[in-house]
């Protein structure tokens, strides 16, 4: 018998353990056939016992061969939100995180609304206002104690109802300061300035929930930006320029503005790359947004009076 004319296809398996980690190599074989564009070889396990002659009788069948194949699926756009789920990975959380909010937010719009509609409109309290400045002197430490409290104690902000007492404090004496501020203005030129931030705060909003860009990565650059419009408000108190009062207020506007689009976004999540808010953090989230649209009011009152 011509030994040539015999080609023998053997195919030779060894038990798989998957607990001392023999499995590995599977997976570096998988990975290098998906990313190679190689095919996929198969890996089976075929009893000890099986007698030489079967192999022999049949070389090129496969039929009589048993075998366990195990498929390891290899995904490329696996990302680790998905092996470690956010808090907000159910949508009824977001939605209801959502909710709240809004609800605080629109509380706190409606309280400071009508704060400032008694300074602007009442003739009495305009002139009590302006002739006892002390008044908005006497303001601002408790404004930003309260705000600190709010902004640094994570676990207070969380406490129900400590949180929430806290948050109308801030409201009320963000209203106080705010109707100070207004006495100064004509009542036409804040009514102006109401509508225009009203305007462009439901624009922006809805840019942002439907943007494909992702502001939240400019957390950092408005953070810097911020700290130049500090230091430039600081510089104008001893400096009166009517074109640097104007570049002042307009970078201002500009500056919150995309604050505004940001804590939106972070607010909404989703897609967004910096999304961790803690669902209990509603009260946090409302007062930013909140602390945004004030800023964007001042300043483009500020523009408006200075164009009047």
């Amino acid at each position: 018998m011509d030994r040539g004319a015999w080609k023998m296809d053997l195919e030779v398996s060894e038990p798989i353990d998957f607990g001392s980690g023999d499995h590995q190599h599977l997976f570096r074989k998988a990975a290098d056939a998906y990313t190679g564009g190689k095919s996929v070889r198969s890996y089976g396990t075929v009893p000890s016992t099986q007698e030489p002659q079967q192999a022999r009788g049949n070389p090129h069948s496969k039929a009589g061969r048993r075998a366990d194949t195990y498929v390891v699926p290899i995904s490329p756009e696996t990302t680790t939100d998905d092996i470690n789920p956010g808090p907000f990975s159910e949508t009824a959380v977001r939605r209801a995180f959502i909710v709240k909010v809004f609800f605080l937010l629109s509380i706190q719009l409606l309280i400071t609304g009508a704060i400032v509609s008694l300074f602007v409109f009442c003739k009495a309290l305009r002139s009590w206002v302006i002739k006892n400045p002390w008044f908005n002197y006497t303001l601002l430490p408790a404004f930003f104690v309260i705000f600190i409290v709010l902004a640094c104690c994570g676990k207070l902000r969380r406490q129900v109802p400590a949180n929430y007492i806290l948050l109308g404090l801030f409201t009320v004496l963000q209203g106080l300061l705010l109707g100070t501020v207004s006495v100064f203005y004509n009542a036409e030129e804040v009514l102006w300035a109401t509508g225009a931030t009203a305007l462009v705060t439901l624009s922006l909003s809805l840019f942002a929930l439907q943007t494909k860009w992702d502001f939240t990565l400019l957390n950092g650059m408005l953070f810097v930006l911020l700290f130049v419009l500090i230091i430039y408000g600081i510089i104008l108190i001893f400096i009166r320029s009517y074109w640097l009062h104007l570049l002042y207020a307009g970078l201002g506007t500009v500056i919150f503005s995309l604050y505004l689009v940001m804590d939106v976004q972070l607010m909404v999540g989703g897609r967004h790359h910096h999304s961790d808010l803690d669902p209990e953090e509603y009260v946090f989230a409302a007062l930013n947004i909140y602390m945004d649209i004030i800023n964007l009011f001042l300043f483009i009152l500020q523009l408006i009076g200075m164009g009047r």
